[in-house]
């Protein structure tokens, strides 16, 4: 079931890469014509180098989860993609700046198999890639204003906005409560971080701007925040026992990226109900340190308890619990187009049981 979901994922990867690469190759052509109207030529070398960083990100290639699934909302009810490709493009962008901006906060080693832009250029170089791969961003989302309805086109544009601010309401979150080393956090803490970082801006978001294009009701994008919900837990949760368990197809050489970060998941709260108060003293000490303190030995010593206590069962069967919910949530989904209902379970399936 998975690989049909995995076959359109391709194509859709394909298709909005090569709209991408498209897009900035353009943008970098109209940022030239900018610099010779100013004078500028003998800067060639500079400009080249601030573009080869800036295609970096895009040239790695993520899964295109976010975009695919605005075409198929769009497909599923309208028949049709052809207006949502900007729309898809531009979700796909929005990943790539914020992944840069994320990986600098986190402190991360890799993304996609390779070092993080801020550990093969200066932090402040690659923020500055990432603003304007976000520019970037606008740029391709304004194409909807020549491709649609203006008032659709405003549309989309609201709803792809509050996407983006809840989504760095949620980031915001989980930095602060890192940060602070917040040692009472709730599983609704966590799902709270989860909802907007992962619920709307991986699922929800992209489903609801597919569904607008295909000229969905409040009533309609409601129902698919509901359906997006649980699926989107499922897919954060898959993720979190992934970096605990995963290589991630062979692309992964850090372990263990969520505790030396501090990441508050729902499988540490798991583990701090479970393990005795002094193991639990020494686990929210290795945490409070920055992670260039934290030494592997301390880290495992947390991962070693996970396993101890069932953490990463406890999180692979809510996943699993989430993942049923979506797919009893899918009934209601009712105005998508029958041919297209085994692609949406097998995208459940997919996010639940994706290795990477």
């Amino acid at each position: 079931m998975m690989e049909v979901f995995s076959d359109y994922l391709d194509q859709q990867k394909k298709l909005i890469g090569d709209v991408i690469d498209a897009c900035l190759s353009q943008f970098k052509a109209e940022d030239w014509e900018t610099v010779i109207m100013m004078g500028q030529e003998k800067y060639k070398p500079l400009f080249d180098e601030h573009w080869e960083v800036i295609t970096d990100y895009p040239s790695r290639r993520g899964k295109y989860l976010r975009p695919a699934l605005v075409m198929l909302m769009a497909e599923a009810m309208s028949g049709s993609s052809e207006k949502a490709v900007y729309t898809a493009t531009a979700m796909q962008m929005s990943e790539d700046w914020i992944l840069i901006h994320d990986d600098w906060e986190d402190g991360s080693l890799e993304r996609r198999g390779k070092p993080a832009l801020h550990r093969l250029v200066s932090s402040e170089i690659s923020v500055n890639a990432g603003d304007t791969l976000h520019e970037c961003m606008h740029r391709v989302l304004s194409e909807n204003f020549r491709l649609l309805d203006v008032n659709l086109a405003r549309r989309v544009q609201h709803e792809f906005f509050l996407m983006l601010g809840r989504t760095t309401f949620g980031q915001y979150a989980e930095i602060k409560w890192t940060q602070d080393n917040k040692q009472d956090m709730s599983d609704d803490d966590v799902l709270f971080t989860v909802s907007g970082k992962t619920v709307y801006y991986t699922v929800a978001g992209p489903l609801r701007l597919g569904a607008i294009l295909a000229g969905a009701d409040d009533e309609q994008l409601q129902r698919i925040y509901e359906f997006s919900y649980p699926l989107g837990l499922c897919f954060q949760i898959r993720d979190d026992v992934l970096d605990l368990t995963g290589d991630f197809e062979g692309q992964k050489k850090q372990l263990f990226n969520d505790i030396f970060e501090g990441k508050r998941t729902l499988i540490l709260l798991h583990l701090l109900r479970h393990c005795t108060a002094e193991e639990r003293r020494h686990v929210e000490e290795i945490l409070g340190k920055p992670r260039e303190e934290k030494t592997m030995e301390e880290v495992q010593y947390i991962r070693n308890l996970m396993d101890t206590y069932g953490s990463i069962r406890y999180a692979e069967a809510e996943a699993e619990r989430y993942a049923e919910q979506a797919l009893d949530m899918l009934s209601t989904i009712d105005f998508i187009q029958d041919t297209y209902r085994p692609l949406f379970r097998e995208m459940v399936n997919f996010i639940l049981r994706r290795g990477r």
